[in-house]
């Protein structure tokens, strides 16, 4: 794929107290936060949030690393390139103050601005609520920001923090113990269904993870968990990315039915036509 020029989504930003992050928007309805993974909001994410403005969602980008539309395939950058484009995405948000990389049972800073922006969002798009998806470094986000009643369809794909190495990373996932337990109480007793989406030899995302969900979230976790076949053989790393790079969208294909499933939840819970 080349670059996107960004046609058919709207520019603006959004300012909760002292952090400001440029959006992208495409579509009318009610809200859905798309999180990119790292590097940043390429081709394929921007792919995925037409299809949720396809289904009569408004998709919103929060641009919290790297450049809107940008395609790191070193097929277009060049092997250099993608690299060099790669680190100046990932080396400053490792860094910053917002995202909580190797921390057990905290809840990275950037969720209470993504927390706001989903808030001014419903007011904004109106409809029931909102839906959110987290991808990879920002999977666990969607969980995070659950603990607004606002949030009705969290989508976890591929949640690969924090990175597990030690035995307690793998054993847990960003967010705190307090904020675990409010979104414990809305599945249990308010039918909060929280999605997972993995593929089983994913090392970012072990089999622990999603146990560990299973055991908090009881049956309001819902896991879809992938053979590593399945993934898109022309993708350039190990399967990982279920709803972008490694997608194969044709109908009957295990992502594209996975997709689906996103797609069916944000359509139920947000009580969209499309």
């Amino acid at each position: 794929m080349a670059d996107h020029d960004l046609t058919g989504f709207d520019r603006d930003s959004f300012t909760a107290g002292s952090v400001t992050h440029e959006l992208l928007r495409r579509g009318e309805g009610p809200a859905v936060i798309v999180i990119a993974e790292m590097p940043g909001i390429t081709p394929k994410v921007l792919a995925f949030a037409e299809r949720v403005a396809a289904i009569g969602a408004t998709a919103v980008l929060p641009v919290l690393f790297g450049t809107p539309g940008r395609d790191p395939d070193p097929a277009v950058r060049g092997k250099l390139g993608t690299a060099r484009y790669v680190a100046s995405s990932m080396l400053p948000a490792c860094v910053s103050r917002e995202f909580t990389v190797w921390a057990t049972g905290k809840t990275s800073p950037v969720v209470g601005w993504l927390r706001a922006l989903a808030a001014h969002e419903h007011e904004r798009c109106g409809g029931p609520g909102v839906g959110a998806v987290g991808m990879c470094f920002t999977g666990g986000y969607a969980l995070a920001m659950a603990t607004d009643d606002r949030l009705l369809a969290p989508v976890l794909s591929q949640p690969s923090m924090p990175l597990p190495v030690t035995r307690a990373q793998k054993e847990s996932i960003d967010i705190s113990p307090e904020d675990l337990a409010v979104v414990r109480k809305r599945c249990a007793e308010g039918g909060l269904q929280v999605l997972g989406l993995r593929f089983r030899g994913d090392a970012f995302v072990p089999e622990s993870r999603f146990r560990f969900l299973r055991e908090q979230l009881g049956d309001g976790f819902v896991a879809v968990e992938l053979d590593d076949e399945a993934a898109n053989p022309d993708a350039l790393l190990k399967p990982h990315s279920v709803l972008t790079e490694h997608l194969i969208d044709e109908p009957g294909q295990p992502t594209r039915q996975a997709l689906d499933q996103v797609l069916d939840l944000f359509r139920t819970r947000l009580q969209l036509a499309g």
